[in-house]
């Protein structure tokens, strides 16, 4: 079977798993209070291509690598956020609303943002003028929106709405047989990408490990200066710090003809998830010195009430 095929069932498992964890009242929370996805949109659309844009410049990269990295930071969130955001244990949905509307706000802003890429520096190196960017799969770019993140999410949402005995048991296996798939899926970027990641990983790996830390810092700020939850802070830097790659890699080598413009996004797919793994690591340990904490506030006894007198002891 191929990995065209292997690669989004394998994505739509994990999405699935994400599901059985949800409820429609967790979305209804996201839309009542949507200071922290407003926050997650302007960061997505807005503040990674000019945190990119910063990052080119200051790596001074060649142009070619250059526009690739900004290709990649036009691009929608990846569909794997929802998943680390939910391994993460902070607000899953609000990482999937960023990633479907985000991808949906791509069908305009994503052709826009690479034409402004290819007018600014990529005229007198190929003569580009942005007029391929009519052949963007536009439909394939929803439909994978739709099959690989939607439907699996509202089919487990369902399973667990009709039997949540049957998914109270069944979602710990399938939480981590979605972690093997996760990380099965990291592991076979890298071995079909390798020759690239390998050749290019010295020249442009410091200026995406750079781009992931700074776009993910920057969502998690915003969001805690607007003074939302930590959990929201934490689904808004994982949408900023996880691109959706192959998006950037089919324009680059489909579209523009340019195998070099898809270096940036190769490399990246595979350097975002240390950022985005770190934040797991430090979001999980963090909620469980919470959790440490607050039984042990449960498990102190009493104390006397108050205005009460201690009885003094008997001689």
């Amino acid at each position: 079977m191929s990995i065209d095929v292997l690669l989004p069932a394998a994505l739509a498992f994990i999405m699935f798993s994400v599901g059985l964890a949800l409820q429609g009242a967790d979305f209804h929370r996201v839309f009542a209070r949507p200071r922290a996805l407003l926050i997650g949109l302007l960061g997505q659309l807005v503040l990674v291509p000019l945190a990119a844009l910063a990052v080119v410049l200051a790596f001074d990269l060649p142009v070619l690598l250059g526009m690739g990295l900004m290709v990649l930071a036009a691009c929608p969130g990846g569909a794997s956020s929802g998943f680390l955001t939910h391994l993460a244990r902070a607000n899953a949905a609000l990482s999937l609303s960023l990633t479907v509307i985000s991808s949906l706000a791509a069908l305009l802003t994503f052709p826009l943002l690479v034409k402004a890429v290819l007018a600014a520096f990529g005229e007198g190196v190929f003569g580009a003028d942005g007029s391929v960017l009519a052949e963007l799969p536009v439909g394939r770019l929803i439909g994978s929106v739709l099959v690989v993140t939607t439907v699996p999410i509202v089919a487990g949402m369902l399973l667990r709405r009709r039997a949540p005995a049957l998914t109270a048991r069944a979602e710990p296996l399938v939480a981590r047989v979605a972690t093997l798939f996760f990380a099965a899926i990291v592991v076979a970027t890298f071995v079909s990408h390798r020759h690239t990641i390998l050749a290019n990983l010295l020249s442009v790996g410091p200026a995406t490990l750079v781009l992931n830390f700074v776009v993910m810092g920057l969502g998690y700020g915003l969001v805690m200066l607007a003074g939302a939850e930590r959990r929201d802070a934490v689904a808004v830097a994982m949408e900023c710090g996880l691109q959706n790659a192959g998006l950037a890699i089919f324009v680059a080598i489909v579209l523009l003809r340019q195998p070099e413009l898809a270096v940036g996004a190769v490399v990246y797919a595979l350097t975002m998830n240390f950022g985005a793994l770190g934040l797991v690591f430090v979001a999980r340990r963090r909620e469980g010195a919470l959790a440490h904490d607050a039984k042990r506030v449960l498990r102190l006894p009493p104390g006397p009430p108050t205005g009460s007198r201690a009885t003094p002891p008997r001689r």
